[in-house]
């Protein structure tokens, strides 16, 4: 028993030994405010010497004093510590406050002479340093708490040195004994000491590597547990330190369960500690998909949310929008990110002074808006994006077209209030200064389709395109070379812009028809180099089916003018048009069947149309269940049935009853009984087809007004992220 307190009172002697030189109280949080270290410490010698301009009142003996005190005036300018203090020197200039020529000579021996004793303290430090590590490994290793408290308290005061920091994280030995008392503990004192300790090494390469090396990851991730403020600190510090320069780190933290750890931090108050909470959340989730899902399942969308709509410190909101556009382009992120009212909380930060805030703030808008086409109460969001389209930055103009295409998709509220509020000309506008930029015209282009079509006010913006001369620019989209989902954009504009009759003579003038035949014989070509394979032709990631099918679509529309019709067909595009009723799609097969329609209202196209063999094709889609399909076939037939002989007329007005019937059994047999009679020609199948009858428009509205897909836009794999 004697023996084990005297060997206790050993280990705290020699603690107190080192306590005496080294330790002071712990600066607590404030000493991790930021992850870079300064240290100014050092010894500084002055002393306080009087310097004057006295004249001796014998003009004889002022040459003496002056070579008197020459030898003085350069000893106190190269060597001011031999000076006896109150010595008075002679100056040699008027003013006093003048520097004299061997004080500036003596300048750069004064900065030699200060570097020199820099240089001994530095290696005092780690020399001391040096000795002490095999003791103080001993001492933190001890089994009595407090030797390793005071042990610790030693070690945090040394690592506050450059010099002595670097001489223990060379010791593997020293830090595993770091990590194994702050692991071990159950003192709040020694763990603030050892997480400080740990802190202070992270800031130096070598540090993070024998921090890593000694297994402090899963030592730190449980002190994110701990209910100490500065503990706290100092472990998420370090971590964020590691994270940014340790390879491998983010793997070991995932696996310590460090995001789970992590994400409940975002409910504290301290904004400098949530910024680097929010920092470290960004580094792990980026680029791996199941740190996003843990995120989500731990409710950190919410939380992220609550702090873009809560807090002002710039810095605490831009890491967080950097979190936010991580998981932004995350599928199951999406939906709670919205529905925690992102979207709203994201627009917030929209007219800010902080560049970098705004632009991740719309980066994130737009990958989010696929997810928030049935949102309701955006308005002012939708106002400030349709101000910001009058940005020169074209990143900007991406991201904001883009969201307000993906917002005005489907969704007719939107498309009134953007309509209401100049957002065409606002558009117009963005796609003249865009140019050629794919990323701001395709987005652009699909944000007025959306507008043109399927709300109270369509017509309004179909007539607002043309009255902002928005014609020319959208046609010359068409030109090469082709960027296909511009082209395919650019199309179903083409063709909604059609339905406003005073849109025809416009678009003719601008050469949106020869251009349109040109893209649809193109697209047709390159998709029959596969169709033998059944593959389908991609370019740019859009099937060459849906650019034919899109260029039949607006020819469709765009025949319905006289003078349009005679320029289709005088371009030889009947030929095609039959061709393409031999497809295996039905969208191509009701597009085709649509424009020969209108065609076939002239005489002369009509027999075309006859003569290149379509009524074999046009009798077969007569029984096809899509019901555009038949009841364009109908009208066909029946319009090239006019000039034919009554046999010929008997036999297609079976036909045309029997596809007119079929949903009808009873009809049908009533309709069969009478035409067994030989001279039965219908009566009512011309209003059925004829100048919009029965059927017609309303397969017209379905087909050439429906919106497209939302986009899904990854500004993470466009190459918009900003540095880690």
């Amino acid at each position: 028993m004697m023996a084990m307190q005297m060997g206790e009172r050993d280990g705290v002697v020699k603690v107190t030994e080192w306590q005496k030189t080294y330790y002071t109280a712990d600066s607590g949080i404030q000493s991790g405010a930021t992850t870079v270290r300064t240290d100014n410490e050092g010894p500084e010698y002055s002393k306080s010497y009087t310097f004057t301009s006295t004249v001796n009142e014998h003009p004889a003996d002022l040459d003496s004093q002056y070579t008197m005190t020459r030898a003085q005036r350069v000893r106190q300018a190269m060597f001011p510590e031999t000076m006896v203090e109150g010595t008075t020197i002679l100056s040699t200039q008027m003013e006093s406050s003048q520097q004299t020529n061997v004080q500036k000579l003596a300048e750069p021996s004064q900065m030699l002479k200060t570097a020199i004793i820099h240089l001994i303290n530095y290696q005092d430090d780690a020399e001391l340093a040096t000795r002490a590590v095999p003791e103080l490994t001993k001492l933190l290793n001890d089994d009595d708490q407090v030797v390793v408290n005071k042990a610790a308290q030693i070690v945090n005061q040394l690592t506050r040195k450059e010099a002595s920091r670097r001489a223990l994280m060379q010791s593997p030995q020293m830090v595993a004994a770091v990590v194994r008392a702050m692991q071990n503990t159950n003192d709040m004192e020694t763990a603030r000491a050892t997480a400080s300790i740990l802190h202070n090494l992270s800031h130096q390469r070598e540090g993070l590597l024998a921090i890593f090396k000694s297994g402090g990851i899963p030592a730190l991730v449980r002190m994110l547990s701990s209910p100490l403020e500065p503990v706290l600190f100092y472990a998420i510090t370090t971590l964020h330190n590691l994270l940014l320069h340790q390879e491998g780190a983010k793997m070991a933290v995932r696996l310590a369960d460090g995001l789970q750890r992590m994400v409940p931090l975002l409910k504290k108050s301290n904004q400098k500690f949530l910024a680097i909470t929010t920092d470290c959340l960004q580094l792990l989730s980026y680029g791996n998909q199941e740190s996003k899902l843990i995120i989500l399942a731990n409710g950190g969308p919410e939380a992220l949310v609550q702090i873009m709509a809560n807090y002002s410190y710039e810095r605490l909101l831009w890491t967080t929008s950097r979190v936010l556009k991580v998981l932004s382009v995350c599928p199951s992120n999406k939906p709670a990110i919205v529905e925690a009212g992102g979207m709203r909380c994201l627009g917030k930060h929209l007219t800010g002074s902080s560049q970098r805030l705004t632009q991740n703030c719309l980066w994130t808008l737009r990958n989010l808006s696929d997810a928030a086409t049935k949102q309701d109460g955006l308005e002012g969001l939708l106002a400030l994006l349709i101000d910001l389209l009058a940005t020169d930055d074209l990143n900007m103009l991406a991201c904001v077209s883009g969201t307000l295409s993906n917002l005005t998709c489907n969704n007719a509220r939107n498309k009134t209030f953007v309509g209401q509020n100049n957002g065409v000309e606002a558009l117009i506008h963005t796609l003249v200064r865009a140019g050629n930029k794919e990323d701001v015209a395709e987005p652009a282009t699909c944000a007025l389709r959306h507008l043109t079509s399927r709300h109270q006010d369509a017509e309004l913006a179909q007539n607002a395109v043309r009255e902002h001369y928005g014609i020319p620019p959208i046609i010359k989209l068409l030109n090469k070379p082709h960027y296909w989902p511009v082209v395919k954009a650019v199309v179903g504009l083409i063709r909604n812009l059609a339905l406003c009759p005073a849109n025809q003579a416009p678009l003719r003038d601008a050469d949106a028809i020869p251009k349109l035949v040109n893209l649809l014989k193109n697209a047709h070509q390159d998709a029959q180099k596969h169709g033998s394979s059944n593959q389908q032709t991609y370019q740019d990631g859009v099937r060459m089916e849906e650019i034919v099918e899109g260029c039949t679509g607006a020819l469709h529309i765009l025949a319905r003018d006289r003078t349009n019709r005679a320029m289709i067909t005088d371009m030889n595009t009947i030929p095609l048009f039959v061709q393409l009723l031999y497809s295996p799609g039905d969208n191509i097969k009701r597009v085709a069947t649509g424009v020969l329609c209108e065609l076939a209202v002239d005489k002369n196209a009509a027999a075309i149309i006859d003569n290149e063999g379509a009524s074999s094709p046009l009798m077969d889609l007569l029984h096809s269940n899509n019901e555009g399909i038949a009841t364009y076939s109908a009208a066909v037939l029946f319009r090239i049935s006019e000039d034919k002989n009554a046999d010929y007329r008997k036999r297609m007005s079976v036909e045309l009853t029997h596809s007119l019937f079929k949903h009808d059994p009873a009809a049908w047999e009533s309709a069969q009984s009478t035409m067994m009679d030989p001279g039965y020609i219908p009566d009512d199948i011309e209003p059925r087809f004829v100048g919009g009858g029965y059927g017609y428009d309303h397969m017209q509205t379905e087909l050439d007004m429906a919106d497209d897909y939302p986009q899904a836009y990854d500004s993470m794999a466009r190459g918009y992220n900003d540095a880690c």
